[in-house]
């Protein structure tokens, strides 16, 4: 099925002039959100608790903050850009109440509308906007004239104009400078989940460190074993994202190719597409949303242990070392804890 993709000139800015947009969170996405559409002309109010350390830094970019529950009240569209974990709860105390028939209720990823922890009333319009890319990559193209591209869905519509409103919003991003993409909540969400959980993050990042770990064990120096299979991996990504596999294919060595085609096979093979079938079907009957929410409420003890041992394994050691070699790495990094 071809996707709809729209750009900048099948988006209308003003569709959002005299509206409010809230933007509720100031993490990754959130930020980027705020401040590109501030920069856009939209008018933005950030929502964040008092309590936040995210308050002073919003204020610092030059935007208004209020509570979730006042940011709420006075917008006509609200974002949320918190955590999946914490989306349902913060929307049925501080959100849902404050909003009323025509308002716009948004939302960055599908999870928590199509696994129905979130359930607007019917008078509200729901719509997603969910850029492809982290949010400080959304905040820094943006910044360079460019931006990421974005998949929009409506999921209610009674005020008969979501699409466009969405189309806007997405405009504001700078999504409308590289494609907006239409799509449903199911689709997006699922594909999300399976995309980081067996490729982006957790394919990726569990492949790299048993690359890592095979070497040391076989007595190869650790700083070589960390730059050949986590180092490298951004140089061949780059290619890649610049002009798909055969571009990087061409761009290696021939000895490079080769292996490549005859021993990649034997490391993702049959029996692991296998296990990703299985991964996905966890997804498509919402176990692992199950599993995840029930993770946070019971004080993510798990998570937080498997946080700690993985930033307690000998790689991070030594990618530090080695990074530290490498003063330019910090000359235009994407993340900046102290102001995002």
């Amino acid at each position: 099925m071809a996707l709809d993709i729209y750009y900048d000139k099948d988006a209308d800015l003003a569709r959002l002039e005299g509206k409010t947009v809230a933007i509720v969170g100031y993490g990754s996405q959130g930020h980027a959100h705020a401040q590109n559409l501030h920069a856009s002309g939209v008018s933005v109010v950030v929502g964040l608790r008092k309590e936040s350390p995210s308050w002073a830094k919003a204020e610092a970019a030059g935007l208004r903050v209020a509570t979730p529950a006042e940011a709420a009240r006075e917008a006509d569209v609200v974002m949320m850009t918190l955590p999946d974990e914490t989306t349902a709860q913060i929307y049925r105390e501080e959100i849902a109440p404050g909003l009323v028939d025509g308002d716009y209720l948004a939302v960055a990823h599908g999870f928590n509308i199509h696994f129905q922890a979130v359930q607007p009333a019917p008078g509200v319009n729901v719509f997603m906007v969910a850029p492809k890319g982290p949010g400080h990559t959304v905040r820094a193209l943006y910044e360079d004239g460019k931006g990421v591209p974005a998949l929009i869905a409506v999921g209610q519509d009674p005020s008969g104009d979501t699409k466009q409103i969405a189309l806007a919003y997405a405009k504001g991003l700078g999504a409308g400078r590289s494609g907006i993409i239409e799509t449903n909540f199911r689709e997006e969400t699922e594909t999300d989940l399976f995309g980081e959980q067996a490729v982006l993050c957790g394919g990726l990042t569990a492949l790299m460190q048993a690359g890592y770990e095979t070497l040391v064990e076989a007595g190869y120096a650790p700083e070589m074993a960390y730059f050949e299979c986590i180092h490298e991996v951004k140089l061949i990504v780059d290619l890649i994202y610049e002009n798909g596999l055969a571009n990087m294919r061409y761009s290696v060595s021939n000895t490079a190719e080769y292996g490549d085609f005859t021993r990649g096979p034997r490391v993702v093979d049959a029996d692991t597409k296998a296990r990703m079938r299985e991964i996905l079907g966890e997804i498509q009957r919402g176990e692992f949303a199950r599993e995840f929410i029930a993770e946070n409420q019971t004080g993510n003890v798990s998570f937080n242990a498997r946080r700690r041992r993985a930033a307690e394994h000998p790689l991070e050691e030594v990618g530090g070392r080695l990074r530290s070699l490498m003063p330019w790495l910090k000359e235009k990094q994407l993340v900046d804890r102290t102001k995002n």
